[in-house]
């Protein structure tokens, strides 16, 4: 359905069958998009997007049949009535097979064709109501920006409200996209630090012989290039909370250190002698199993034990399904303030396919398939095909460039990335204007795995798209 109202797409090649049929569906407040034949029109279904159409069985390029095909492939939800003056029972019984909605006769039944269309409108207020419902639940279950009618996540509320006065140091676990951020903040604004800093750190993304410097800070000429003192996290968030994300990641060089400020509250920056008192609460997180890492020789069991004085783990999405209709609506909300479009939400079948997705990345993994679905849809609630397209989007284009980022040696072009694949680099680009933060996080990579794609193909940055286009 567009943006104005549900769309009724007529196809005939009887000029006064379709001035009829527009007169009869205007009344019933549907846009009418009439065509005297089907050849043309087959390409314009995906881009319009009706939620009926009427089309004659017989005409002479492309008969009534092969347009329900068409239409079946590009939107399987899309009604589809039939029209004939030559009835057939095996034809009537075929159509409705290949899933036409129903079978009319020429002259046309006017009080049947009110009550085909009036279902059709029925079943579109339904689905409008039902996505209202989910919108208003979503917002009623969110709980400090994380959303769960789960037990599983109304257990781990329970439990944010019930320790969050009381905990210095927390660790967060969980696989990568599960919403550990969210969880930490949630203990900042419930305890008594609210009114403090809440600083972030990824582990992953600094370089190893700066982690000390970030953390603890460095005095004026401690190393080459410290031209300037510099204050560590510890330091900016006394008072407050710092968060450690994927502290797995954490070299093993510094972590003595952070067990000592952890422990203890004492930091040294680097070059000094002095040691400083900071009060920090200390939030780590991880996607990784720290005991298995510590029995590994990668990260110090007795960090880990300092850090884990108490464990919150946060479950996957896969096993915490019924939650799905509630971030996608939050979701398609955010998304519809965003870009300015009346978006309500997704279809039945929209749904089914978001339920049966595995997510292996998690909740960051759908919040990135519905913003892309958005971006692809021009209608009011979006359709299987999108969300299909936008999952396939992720996962070829994100699954190829960060396994390929991962490899030792860059490899070819043609070993990891195909043509569709490039193409998808191209389309998100443009949809993105050629910001490439914003496509990277789009694509769901790092924006440092995006350039190092763009400088292996030697990619021409595509236009950006112009409004209208």
């Amino acid at each position: 359905m567009n943006s104005l109202g549900p769309t009724l797409l007529a196809i005939d090649d009887e000029p006064g069958i379709l001035a009829l049929v527009e007169r009869f569906a205007r009344t019933l407040q549907f846009n009418v998009v009439c065509h005297d034949g089907a050849s043309g029109v087959l390409a314009e279904i995906d881009e319009l997007r009706p939620d009926v159409v009427l089309v004659d069985l017989q005409m002479p390029e492309i008969n009534g049949l092969e347009v329900l095909r068409a239409i079946r492939d590009v939107d399987p939800e899309c009604a589809v009535v039939l029209m004939t003056a030559h009835a057939s029972v095996d034809t009537a019984i075929e159509a409705v097979k290949l899933g036409a909605l129903d079978y009319l006769t020429k002259p046309l039944d006017f009080d049947r064709l009110r009550g085909l269309l009036t279902t059709v409108l029925k079943g579109i207020e339904r689905r409008e109501a039902l996505l209202e419902i989910d919108a208003d639940v979503a917002r009623r279950f969110e709980f400090h920006g994380t959303i769960g009618r789960s037990a599983a996540m109304q257990d781990l509320f329970d439990s944010i409200r019930r320790l969050a006065p009381h905990v210095r140091t927390l660790l967060i676990t969980g696989e990568t996209g599960t919403g550990k951020e969210l969880v930490a903040r949630a203990f900042q604004q419930l305890g008594p630090r609210r009114q403090g800093r809440f600083l972030t750190v990824n582990c992953s993304a600094v370089v190893d012989a700066l982690f000390e410097s970030e953390l603890f800070g460095h005095q004026r000429g401690a190393f080459t290039g410290a031209t300037e003192t510099k204050v560590g996290l510890f330091e900016h968030a006394d008072g407050g909370t710092l968060f450690l994300d994927e502290v797995g990641e954490l070299p093993l060089s510094v972590q003595p250190k952070l067990l000592r400020a952890v422990e203890y509250g004492d930091v040294q920056r680097v070059g000094s002698l002095e040691t400083r008192h900071v009060d920090v609460r200390v939030i780590a997180a991880t996607s990784r199993d720290l005991r298995a890492e510590g029995a590994a020789g990668r990260f110090r069991s007795d960090l880990y034990f300092r850090l884990n004085v108490l464990e919150i783990h946060l479950p996957p999405l896969r096993d915490r399904r019924e939650d799905i209709p509630l971030l996608t609506a939050a979701f398609v909300r955010e998304n519809a303030a965003r870009l300015q479009r009346p978006l309500t939400g997704v279809t039945t079948a929209a749904e089914r396919a978001l339920q049966e997705s595995q997510w292996p990345g998690n909740i960051r993994e759908l919040r990135n398939v519905l913003e892309r679905a958005c971006l692809l849809s021009e209608a009011r609630i979006l359709g299987e095909r999108e969300v299909r397209q936008a999952m396939r989007i992720g996962s070829s284009a994100a699954g190829a460039l960060e396994h390929a980022s991962a490899a030792t040696e860059p490899p070819t072009v043609g070993d990891s990335l195909s043509s569709a694949q490039r193409g998808q680099i191209d389309r998100v680009l443009r949809q993105a204007r050629g910001n490439k933060t914003e496509a990277a996080r789009l694509l769901g990579i790092s924006r440092r795995s995006l350039y190092r794609w763009l400088d292996r193909l030697g990619h021409a940055e595509p236009k950006a798209s112009q409004p209208g286009h």
